[in-house]
């Protein structure tokens, strides 16, 4: 791939991930933030699968810490629980790659849980409690829109030849 290609896909992943990002710190009406998915998993998720060689757990784990800066969480909360998500599609990419979209929502829905369980522990362990509908109903919000962020995602990345 020559270098011009090469620079423009690098922008359209960095580009993907600021979105993410500006999507997660949003300002939403009260009664919607508890039902916020999960977009920077979702955009971590995408990557690994589809460029494994790409974005791997250092992008991970500096997308991580900049979501712990903006929402002004513990820092390294979300980047652990990111980056144990990142490492784990990551060494399933193959198997999971070949999976029909609606055995990929399956693994999504098991990462959400996942990613949702390690930030549930480390509040509980700082003292900090939130209802259970409002800590997981961004489970089924996230994995609910998987498919649509895959094809959106994919469409990206064939657009703009990223490989």
């Amino acid at each position: 791939m020559n270098s011009v290609l090469r620079r423009r896909a690098n922008w359209v992943i960095v580009l993907t991930y600021v979105v993410a990002l500006l999507l997660s710190v949003w300002p939403l009406p009260d009664w919607a933030e508890p039902f916020r998915p999960a977009w920077l998993l979702l955009t971590t998720v995408f990557w690994c699968l589809f460029l494994p060689n790409r974005v791997g757990l250092l992008v991970t784990f500096c997308a991580g810490i900049l979501l712990d800066t903006l929402t002004g969480s513990l820092l390294g909360e979300h980047a652990f629980a990111l980056l144990l998500v990142a490492w784990i599609t990551l060494k399933l990419h193959l198997q999971i790659r070949v999976y029909p979209w609606w055995q990929q929502t399956l693994v999504v829905l098991l990462l959400m849980l996942l990613y949702t369980f390690v930030l549930f522990w480390i509040d509980g362990m700082l003292g900090f409690t939130q209802g259970a509908l409002l800590r997981w109903m961004p489970v089924l919000i996230t994995t609910l829109l998987w498919p649509w962020t895959m094809q959106l995602l994919g469409m990206l990345q064939q657009r703009f030849q990223v490989s």
